[in-house]
């Protein structure tokens, strides 16, 4: 329990983290990576050499600052954050780490104005909210672990199959090596994948969203091959260019708290730009599976036919459904997914699911709210090192840590 005096000082010292957050994380993350060089086998790399890893934290730690008498606040961004935690492998052990690097950082970059009693009520602070963290991730473990088929942190998988879905797009199919069946999980959530790459020195860890129905055989991520990004994508390229049928991946379980609610009998509208199809491909094989009389539209938009992936699939799908419309927008024929196209093709009383690039979901979202849909309606998740609208969807190789 924080004191009236720590929560007092740390709510006052909220605004120098606003000028100077960046500065801070950016210190943090040189130092905390000099002396423990193995946390680089977890951090995203691009992330970093980006700052959007440090622009991310510092929004983290400002909330924290700004909330600190009233941390329910911000449960709903811990658990986000704490899920891509549990995905990652973090272990309770690491958060007196951080917070020892992080407030270091505090003390180099503010210099005297960081007094004694300042660093001490960030101590005390820092301790309560890494606690919340812990005890959240602790439950999901045991979530994770206890659910049939489950498993704790990671566990080897092998490429079954491999499957061209556009010019852009290839899907994975992966079984446990063990022989055992997989977990199930919520349509729209995501896996880990850990692998290590030949003349990198540390590991790689990217989120990738399922694919497909759940099931006991398989699960299915696609990803796009992510060569034009700078730096481009090693671990999209290296899946694409290296990864063969037999090859071993070690997985984490299902995780994200974006997803189909199933139990709803409402009516489904989903919209995608490029990728960000691959979790709604999940939500639409199971609406089909479990409920295919529920009303169901999809909106979809891509730069042209040859990177739209599953077209076919979603035609075949929809075509053992009893109430569907199905919307493909191409943005090189000047076709775009507009506020006119939503008003006209979204369905009334619907949950409307979302993922896409950054612009497309900021357009979307945006757009949805004007046209009067409710927010508890609007389910969207931005998958990076932040709980905003900076960020992108899942499969476009961002990680959280904060």
């Amino acid at each position: 329990m924080l004191s009236q005096k720590s929560i007092d000082i740390v709510k006052s010292t909220a605004p120098v983290l606003a000028d100077h957050g960046v500065a801070i994380t950016t210190v943090f993350y040189k130092n905390l990576f000099a002396a423990h060089p193995e946390l680089l086998n977890i951090f995203n790399h691009v992330n970093q050499k980006q700052g959007r890893q440090q622009t991310a934290l510092a929004k983290t730690v400002y909330a924290a600052a700004t909330h600190i008498d009233n941390l329910g606040v911000l449960l709903p961004a811990v658990k986000q954050i704490a899920q891509k935690h549990r995905s990652l492998g973090i272990l309770p052990e690491q958060y007196p780490i951080v917070g020892e690097h992080l407030l270091g950082a505090i003390k180099e970059v503010l210099g005297d104005a960081a007094t004694d009693d300042i660093i001490q009520a960030w101590a005390e602070a820092y301790g309560v909210i890494a606690d919340v963290f812990i005890q959240v991730e602790k439950e999901m473990y045991r979530e994770a672990e206890e659910q049939e088929n489950g498993f704790k942190e990671f566990k080897n998988f092998k490429i079954v199959d491999k499957v061209l879905e556009s010019d852009l797009i290839t899907s994975y199919y992966l079984q446990p090596e063990d022989g055992s069946a997989v977990p199930s999980f919520s349509p729209g959530q995501y896996i880990t994948i850990r692998l290590s790459i030949q003349g990198e020195t540390y590991m790689f860890n990217r989120q990738y969203s399922l694919s497909q129905a759940p099931n006991q055989h398989t699960f299915r991520i696609s990803v796009k091959k992510e060569s034009e990004m700078n730096p481009n994508g090693k671990v999209s390229v290296f899946l694409h260019e290296n990864a063969q049928i037999g090859d071993l991946i070690e997985i984490s379980a299902p995780a994200g708290d974006f997803y189909l609610d199933i139990e709803s009998s409402r009516p489904v509208t989903l919209i995608s730009g490029g990728v960000g199809i691959t979790p709604m491909m999940s939500m639409l094989d199971t609406i089909a599976k479990v409920s295919p009389a529920r009303p169901v539209a999809f909106l979809h938009s891509a730069r042209n036919k040859k990177v739209h992936a599953f077209d076919d699939n979603v035609r075949k799908i929809m075509s053992t459904m009893e109430d569907t419309t199905h919307l493909a927008l191409y943005s090189d024929d000047k076709h775009l997914i507009t506020k006119e196209i939503l008003a006209e093709n979204v369905l009334k009383n619907s949950d409307v699911y979302v993922c896409g690039p950054v612009p497309f979901m900021k357009a979307m979202i945006q757009s949805l709210y004007e046209l009067g849909f409710a927010e508890d309606r609007v389910h969207f998740e931005f998958f990076g090192p932040a709980v905003s609208l900076d960020l992108e969807c899942v499969n476009s190789e961002n990680t959280t840590l904060a």
